[in-house]
């Protein structure tokens, strides 16, 4: 009867292990329009940056710089836009499909300012 009743608690307890889900992280990306502050929305000749994320992560754009810009999904499994323009402050997007995501600014266009998101599940 013993080992009955610790052979159920053991099993309980890895279920309950196995149950709790992956830590799901953060990813900042800056947002500007100076070299030293911008990891995407650069000049055209600069990298835009790719950025790497999985499902459940969340993305943070930090706004910094002298102009207006906005986050909005080209292309993706799932569409969302930051709205309003910003110089400062931040957006932040739980992401909840895997793929890959072409991001831009609105204002300044995609061919002037873009990243890529990769969700892996």
């Amino acid at each position: 009867m013993m080992r009955t009743l610790l052979a159920i608690a053991a099993a309980s307890a890895t279920a309950a292990v196995l149950a709790v889900p992956a830590l799901a992280a953060t990813k900042t990306v800056k947002v500007g329009d100076t070299g030293s502050t911008s990891f995407w929305f650069i000049s055209k000749a600069k990298n835009h940056g790719t950025v790497t994320a999985k499902v459940g992560d969340t993305v943070k754009w930090t706004f910094t710089g002298k102009f207006p810009h906005t986050v909005a999904v080209k292309s993706g499994p799932v569409k969302f836009d930051s709205g309003a323009a910003k110089k400062s402050g931040t957006f932040s997007k739980k992401i909840t499909k895997a793929g890959t995501y072409k991001i831009y600014c609105k204002i300044h266009g995609a061919a002037a300012q873009s990243m890529t998101l990769k969700v892996s599940k």
